[in-house]
C-alpha cells in the first residue's frame, strides 16, 4: 500500500482510505445489512493496509461514528479516524459552542479520546462567519481533542479565509474519473500544503464496472433518482449514464492488461493526481474492502496515466 503525506504538516495516509458513509444505514443506500456484517467490513479495513477511515455525525444521525468506534475497539492505535461536524439544521451547527459540543458527542460515539482529522463538512448557510467557526476549530487542536483540522465541499474563496486564522491541513472534494470539476482546485491546494481526501472516486458504483445501464436499485436508494440529487443528475440520469459507462468500458482493457480490476485502476488514477493524498473508497462488503486497498499496490506509468486521461473525454459532460 503506498502512502502519502497529508498536505504540508498531516500524517501519512493510506493512498485508499475506508469511507463510512454506507455503515450509517441510511435510506440513501437503501437497505442496509446486519450490524455485525459492517463491523466485519471495517474490522477487515485494518487488515488491508488501509490505515485511515473517514466518517460524519450526519451519517445515519450518528451511527456510522458509532459503528467505527465498535469496529475500531482494541486496535484503535492502527486507525487514523477522519469524522466531521455539519452546519445546522442537518448538522449540530457551526456556531463555536455547537462545533465544541459536536466534537464531543463524536468522541463518545467513536469510543476515542481524540479524532485525528476533523471537518467541517459543508458550508454553512445561516449566517455564522467561517472565520468564528474555525477559530474553535483550531482551538480543539490546541486542547489535544483533534490532531488536525480540514473542511469538505469548500470553495478556495472559503479555504483562504480559514488559512488566514490557522492552516488548513486538507480538503475533502468530489473527484473521479467521471467529475473532473475540482480538478484545478485539486491541484491548486496541493500546491500550497493543503492535503486532498477524495470522495465519490468510484462514482458511487459506475466505476467498479458492475453497474449496467439497466441496472436497477432499491427505490430509497439515490442512485434510483428519487430525490434527482446532484449525483445522480451528473451521473446517473439519462444522457449521462451512458457517456459515464462508454468510460467504464474503455476502461476495462487497460484494465485487463495490468492485471486488475476497472474499480482498482480508477482508484489508482485517482490518488495519482496532482495535489491528491488519497482516495475514499466505502463497502459494506469485506471482499469489496480487500479489492479496494489492493488499488493502493496498482502502479500507473506515465504513459498508461496519460492513457487513462485521453478517455476522460468520453464521459459525462461536466466538470
Amino acid at each position: 500500500m503506498r502512502m502519502q503525506k497529508l498536505g504540508s504538516q498531516g500524517p501519512e495516509l493510506s493512498v485508499v482510505g475506508f469511507g463510512a458513509w454506507e455503515a450509517g444505514g441510511g435510506s440513501e443506500w437503501g437497505e442496509a445489512p446486519p450490524q455485525d456484517s459492517i463491523v466485519q467490513a471495517i474490522r477487515t479495513v485494518l487488515d488491508t493496509g488501509i490505515n485511515w477511515i473517514d466518517t460524519a455525525e450526519v451519517y445515519g444521525d450518528g451511527r456510522s461514528e458509532e459503528v467505527v468506534g465498535l469496529a475500531v475497539t482494541g486496535r484503535r492505535d492502527e486507525a487514523l479516524i477522519a469524522t466531521k461536524v455539519g452546519p445546522a439544521p442537518e448538522g449540530t451547527g457551526f456556531r463555536p459552542d455547537e462545533v465544541r459540543r459536536a466534537c464531543i458527542d463524536s468522541l463518545k460515539r467513536l469510543r476515542t479520546g481524540h479524532v485525528d482529522l476533523y471537518q467541517l463538512h459543508w458550508p454553512d448557510d445561516t449566517g455564522v462567519p467561517v472565520e468564528d467557526t474555525w477559530g474553535t476549530m483550531a482551538a480543539l487542536v490546541e486542547e489535544g481533542l483533534v490532531r488536525h483540522i480540514g473542511v469538505s465541499n469548500f470553495d478556495r474563496e472559503l479555504i483562504e479565509r480559514c488559512e488566514a486564522v490557522r492552516h488548513v491541513d486538507s480538503l475533502q472534494a468530489e473527484f473521479s474519473m467521471l467529475n473532473l470539476e475540482n480538478r484545478d482546485l485539486i491541484r491548486w491546494c496541493g500546491q500550497n500544503g493543503i492535503g486532498v481526501v477524495c470522495y465519490g472516486p468510484l462514482a458511487y458504483g459506475l466505476l467498479t464496472g458492475a453497474i449496467a445501464a439497466d441496472t436497477r436499485f432499491a427505490p430509497t436508494d439515490f442512485r434510483s433518482g428519487h430525490d434527482e440529487w446532484d449525483y445522480w443528475q451528473n451521473l446517473y440520469a439519462p444522457g449521462k449514464i451512458e457517456r459515464s459507462l462508454a468510460v467504464v468500458d474503455a476502461i476495462r482493457p487497460i484494465a485487463e492488461r495490468l492485471g486488475a480490476t476497472v474499480a482498482q485502476v480508477a482508484l489508482a488514477w485517482n490518488s495519482n493526481q496532482p495535489g491528491v493524498t488519497s482516495a475514499i473508497a466505502g463497502s459494506r462488503n469485506p471482499e469489496h474492502v480487500r479489492a479496494n486497498a489492493a488499488a493502493g499496490d496498482v502502479e500507473l506509468d506515465d504513459a498508461t496515466l496519460a492513457e487513462l486521461d485521453g478517455l476522460l473525454s468520453l464521459g459525462p459532460a461536466f466538470g
